[in-house]
């Protein structure tokens, strides 16, 4: 019986898998016509990876932001005032 209830949580089997299939949609280079193939755990995993990524890049991003910042604000404050701005929309 798939839809059964799980322990304390309340949710279903089905309800789980289905948050397991939207997960893996979100997931770059994911196959959606593998999904039935793919094992939770994996697709946990690859999530995990993946926000660990996107985690670094924000870091590197974020540094080179902050270079370009002080680099307009020894040339130009005109830049780092549109900068600042855009940053704050």
């Amino acid at each position: 019986m798939s839809s059964r209830r799980t322990s304390a949580s309340g949710i279903t089997e089905d309800e789980i898998n289905d948050l397991i299939l939207k997960l893996q949609a979100l997931l770059p280079n994911s196959n959606p016509r593998d999904t039935a193939r793919v094992p939770a755990w994996k697709i946990l995993k690859e999530t995990c990876s993946y926000i660990k990524r996107l985690h670094s890049e924000l870091d590197d991003l974020s540094e080179r932001l902050s270079q370009v910042l002080a680099s307009a604000d020894s040339s130009s404050g005109v830049y780092s005032d549109i900068l600042r701005s855009l940053l704050q929309e």
